[in-house]
This record gives structure tokens, sequence and C-alpha cells, in this order.
């Protein structure tokens, strides 16, 4: 049976992305059965679980970009799978967890490639366009990289760029599997600083985190996966307690406060 602490979270209205008795796996994996979860504006939700339970998984078939087993996923109120693809991209924006660089490009242009949604069939990017682009690199923290080649990047450069490129999409959903991986310290909050201010200005953001600590210091709410089908989603203050974050990480923890805010550490 599938776990919740706390169906249905989110603000009131349409959600921007909502699953009814869904049931996503691959091969012998399966993330979660019988899940009811929304997404709503101003949501921040960590996505925590070990390796291999299926994160990236359902992260996306949330996407639409993989098929569910069972249940249903709507956007904005309307099934998923009746959305054409360039509105879906306009509503909701994935990143994967490595880019794929396998011809050169430049930063700026692969900035751009966040922009197709929301061109004509046979438009180039225009002013506009190209000022959201540099706009996003300015954010994190890429200004002046527009010309270099992202094949001459480092790792934590390039997520960066990937990232990027996901702001220029300026979808109201955001989906993003790993996006703090090969990055310092001080991106990693640059990142989520950022993305708690779009959230605060009316998007919905989903994480798939490693870091506990730094997502329970971004959070809003969780989402853990515990092996085979079984989940728990619910408010950073209901879910953030050793029990259930052991169990969904996998190895003891025990938990601190500073400042008044949990900290978990191995126990």
């Amino acid at each position: 049976m599938s776990a919740t602490a706390g169906h249905g979270f989110g603000a009131a209205g349409s959600p921007l992305i909502e699953a009814r008795g869904l049931e996503v796996g691959v091969g012998r994996i399966t993330a979660v059965r019988g899940f009811d979860f929304r997404v709503s504006p101003g949501d921040r939700v960590a996505l925590l679980g070990c390796n291999g339970v299926g994160k990236s998984t359902l992260l996306a078939a949330l996407a639409g970009l993989l098929p569910v087993h069972a249940g249903e996923l709507r956007c904005a109120d309307q099934p998923l799978a009746e959305w054409p693809a360039a509105a879906l991209a306009r509503h909701r924006g994935w990143l994967a967890q490595s880019p794929d660089d396998p011809f050169a490009a430049s930063v700026l242009e692969a900035v751009l490639v966040g922009r197709h949604p929301w061109l004509g069939r046979f438009a180039w990017e225009g002013t506009e366009d190209r000022a959201i682009a540099r706009a996003a690199l300015e954010a994190m923290g890429l200004a002046g990289f527009e010309n270099r080649n992202v094949q001459t990047l480092s790792g934590g450069e390039r997520q960066r760029v990937a990232i990027a490129a996901l702001l220029a999409q300026s979808p109201q959903l955001y989906l993003l599997d790993e996006p703090l991986s090969h990055l310092d310290l001080a991106s990693q909050i640059r990142v989520l600083d950022h993305f708690r201010d779009r959230a605060d200005a009316g998007a919905g953001v989903v994480i798939v985190a490693h870091d506990l600590n730094l997502a329970l210091r971004w959070a809003n709410r969780l989402l853990l996966l515990y092996g085979g089908g079984e989940w728990a989603a619910g408010p950073v203050e209901a879910l953030a307690e050793p029990e259930a974050l052991s169990r969904a990480l996998g190895h003891p923890l025990r938990k601190l406060a500073d400042a008044g805010a949990p900290v978990f550490l191995p126990a």
C-alpha cells in the first residue's frame, strides 16, 4: 500500500499538475502506486529517496515523457495526453540529469533552445528572446559567457547553462532532476534561491535532491519515495522527522535544531 501524509497539498484552485491514482515504473522498479499528488502555484517540492528507487522515472512521467501504468495525469485541469506538444512545453519545463553536447554550440545558442516553444514554425529568435536568454544567464552567474563553446565549460558551468535554458523557457511548472549536481555551494544556493523566487511569483517547482539539509532549507513540501511503489507527501513540518527520512534515505538519521530549523545527521 502507498503511504501518504496529506493528500492534495498545495494552494486552492487549479493545480499546475495533478496525479490521480497514478502507477509509474520501469522494468522491475515501481516508483509509485496509488499516487494522488498535485503541484500548485507557490509549491516548492523536494523529491527524496535512495538511488534506483524511481525518482527520475517519476519526474519524467510527470513531465509527460514516460507512459504511466495506471491512473491519470492532468495539467491545469486538462488531461496531459490532450495537450499539444508546444503548449505543454510552454506550461512545464523539465531538466534532465546530464546535459548532452554532441556538437559545438555557443552558450547563448544553448540557452536560446529554451525559447523554441514560444516561436512560430519558421520563426527565428528575436531581440526579446535574446534578452530573456541573457537574463537567465545572468541569474545563474554566467553573464559574459554568451560566446563560450559549451564543450569547453566545466561541469558546474554546463549545469548552470542547462538551468538557464530552462529559465528561458519560462514555464509555470518546473521539474528538475538533480539540478544541484556538479555545483559548488555558492551556486547551489543561487539556484535554490532563484527557484524560491520563481515559486513566490506563482510557479510550481519540483526538485530531485540528494543533500537533505539543503532540500529542507528550500522546500515547503516533501515527496518521499520508499521503494516498491510506497511514498509519502506533505508539508516539510509533517515529514521532516527521523523515522520518515531515515526510511526514505536508507540510513538512520538523528535530528538536531539550528536556529529553530531542523538539521539531520547520520546516526
